[in-house]
């Protein structure tokens, strides 16, 4: 068997030796394991070392593919090292003892186990660049990022900590919407709050809006596109309904880059889409520019 032949593709995108004298089978030499060293692209079907991605901030070196990253990973982006994370002992009550397939409480404990967090997203308090924030970034792993109570609660108070402290807010959204497990509870977090953002925008505290790859439903319709600035990251999906869902509805064939950041960028839904590794030096000249009345600083505004 040629050394070409010696490989096989899983299902995942991972690749691993086939096990034979050549490679680890018996009477041979040590296998040389190779199972989860290399991923898929989804944006240009290339299969890539995961290392080599991991170290381009995982965005695709050849086709500029964003992928999703973890919230911890988010922060460490984007906030100097030596931030606070705050408000992470809230855990969901389920209100509802919801089930379906399984229990609400089984999928919680499923998520935690997974993610190590007791929610989907995390709240802190840091520095980016020189400036003072308040940030928090979602967990697209946990439940989807989908919002109910424990994530509108986090998000309400780091709201109401930037507009106490006049310190700036910035929130990165990767969520498919509200958590239906939570029901009305969880519709009721948009308003909630939107209200704060309201309050925070009369105290004339800045507020930043990163939305990635997705950010839908509920989330979309409330707090991610009432920024000062909404910035999203390329190719992201944005919007309320999803496209499969509209085509379905309207019984049309949607546009090409339908809901895409570019699109709403174009239509004017976005201020900018800015790209992963630009993204802190961007947000940072945005803080400053937003910020300069409060400081007393005139700076220049932000490139587009």
């Amino acid at each position: 068997m040629g050394f070409g032949m010696s490989w096989f593709k899983r299902e995942d995108g991972d690749y691993e030796s086939e096990p034979g004298p050549e490679n680890g089978g018996e009477g041979g030499p040590k296998k040389v394991r190779t199972e989860g060293l290399w991923t898929k692209c989804p944006g240009c079907r290339a299969t890539i070392f995961k290392a080599e991605i991991e170290a381009n901030l995982h965005v695709c070196p050849k086709c500029e593919h964003h992928f999703k990253i973890r919230a911890r990973e988010r922060l460490d982006l984007l906030l100097e090292p030596g931030y606070e994370l705050v408000d992470g002992g809230l855990r969901s009550t389920d209100p509802l003892n919801f089930s379906d397939v399984k229990p609400y409480k089984q999928r919680l404990r499923k998520a935690q186990e997974e993610t190590g967090l007791n929610d989907a997203v995390l709240s802190a308090v840091g520095k980016l660049g020189e400036q003072d924030v308040v940030m928090c970034a979602m967990e697209y792993a946990f439940i989807g990022g989908s919002m109910g109570a424990v994530v509108g609660e986090t998000i309400a108070r780091a709201v109401d900590r930037a507009r106490e402290t006049r310190k700036p807010l910035v929130v990165v959204a990767a969520s498919g919407g509200a958590r239906m497990m939570e029901g009305v509870v969880s519709l009721m977090q948009m308003a909630k709050i939107s209200t704060a953002l309201a309050q925070l925008d009369e105290a004339k505290v800045p507020y930043i809006s990163v939305l990635t790859d997705p950010t839908t439903g509920g989330v979309t319709a409330s707090f991610a596109m009432l920024g000062d600035l909404n910035i999203a990251e390329p190719g992201a999906l944005i919007g309320f309904a999803g496209p499969r869902v509209i085509e379905q509805t309207i019984r049309q064939k949607l546009p090409e880059g339908f809901q895409r950041s570019e699109f709403l960028l174009e239509k004017g839904f976005l201020d900018a889409v800015v790209h992963r590794k630009d993204m802190k030096a961007y947000l940072a000249r945005a803080l400053a520019f937003l910020h300069a009345p409060a400081a007393g600083q005139q700076v220049s505004e932000p490139a587009g």
